[in-house]
């Protein structure tokens, strides 16, 4: 298999920390989205939406969506487990990185992509400030939520970890500022930090 991705951009990224995380190790290959290879011929043919990250499977066939892909390595490779062991645990797992995802990766992401995009999109002020207004309450939620838990979720690491870093690792890069007052997730990102998977 092999994982085509780019680096900074966050939804690959939660891929690459949840692979390092698992101990999983497959091929992965650059595309440079700053030079708009994901509008190359090449690359539409394996994802026609042009986004990343993609999965290569081995039939040749691909995969899109982070998340999907994310799923599929969890059946593959259940140990250790990055969704839960129960029901009740996975579903609290996965309502937290939805949390992390829309109400945290996303806003960042359009702040950034509507002021001063790194793939050449226009400023659109009115969607960065709309976005801006709605990221304290992803955040807020999920600062009560870890408390003082090593992690989101409970004890281990698990993919709600992985989004919610993969969120603010772009957020430094596009200069948004995640608001130091939400302590619980300002020590949880500077522990995460110092995981080998943070650093890629």
């Amino acid at each position: 298999m092999k994982l085509y991705y780019f680096p900074i951009a966050p939804n690959p990224t939660k891929v690459r920390i949840y692979l390092a995380e698992k101990g999983i190790e497959i091929e992965q290959v650059l595309v440079n989205l700053v030079k708009g290879e994901q509008r190359s011929p090449e690359h539409l043919a394996r994802n026609p939406f042009g986004s990343l990250p993609v999965l290569e499977l081995d039939d040749g066939s691909h995969l899109t969506e982070s998340l999907a892909i994310i799923e599929l390595f969890e059946e593959l490779y259940p140990e250790p487990p990055m969704i839960g062991t129960d029901p009740f645990e996975r579903a609290r797992v996965r309502r937290l990185e939805r949390i992390a995802d829309l109400g945290v990766l996303i806003p960042v992401a359009r702040i950034i992509h509507a002021t001063r995009s790194p793939i050449g999109l226009p400023p659109v002020p009115e969607i960065a400030e709309a976005a801006r207004r709605s990221l304290p309450k992803g955040l807020e939620i999920l600062d009560a939520a870890i408390g003082d838990r090593p992690f989101l979720a409970g004890e281990v690491p698990s993919i709600a970890d992985c989004t919610l870093f993969a969120a603010f690792g772009f957020a430094r890069f596009g200069e948004v500022e995640i608001e130091p007052g939400y302590r619980n997730l300002a020590r949880w990102s500077a522990d995460f930090g110092q995981r080998p998977s943070a650093n890629l």
